[in-house]
């Protein structure tokens, strides 16, 4: 029996993700994918759509984890001074979140999200911590603040 060629419009359990080109029985897909809006059939038109689509956003992966790399670098050569009021034993009295690691980097001219700042738990003592920044799933910056005491 003869199979068409569809484009997935959405991902598909045991069949592809969006935007993957399948073969399906005709059945399969005039009954259920296309009516449900899962599919659309692969004309040689939308074939070329989808593989300069998919080209586009490849180079601007490429761009954006470029970019990514050079804001590492820049995080990694950065140290970060935060002051804060210290009780007996290097304690803090509070502590320090990602907004207050935040707001030190965008002083020193570095803008980067506050949820990009990863701190399991908020810093509770003076010295010098190690703080990663995910800035992409494949770029993490390990950043270095330095907690001091307030005079």
């Amino acid at each position: 029996m003869a199979q068409v060629n569809l484009i997935l419009q959405e991902a598909v359990a045991n069949l592809g993700e969006v935007g993957d080109l399948v073969k399906v029985k005709p059945g399969f897909a005039r009954n259920y994918l296309i009516p449900q809006g899962k599919a659309i059939f692969a004309t040689e038109a939308r074939v070329k759509q989808l593989d300069h689509h998919k080209r586009v956003v490849a180079e601007k992966a490429a761009k954006q984890l470029k970019d990514f790399g050079a804001v590492k670098k820049r995080l990694e050569s950065l140290s970060v001074e935060i002051s804060a009021r210290v009780g007996e034993e290097g304690k803090l009295f509070g502590s320090v979140t990602s907004l207050q690691i935040r707001e030190a980097l965008a002083a020193k001219g570095v803008e980067i999200e506050r949820r990009r700042i990863e701190l399991p738990e908020p810093i509770k003592t003076a010295g010098e911590h190690g703080v990663r920044v995910k800035l992409h799933r494949d770029v993490v910056a390990e950043l270095k603040v330095t907690i001091a005491a307030e005079e």
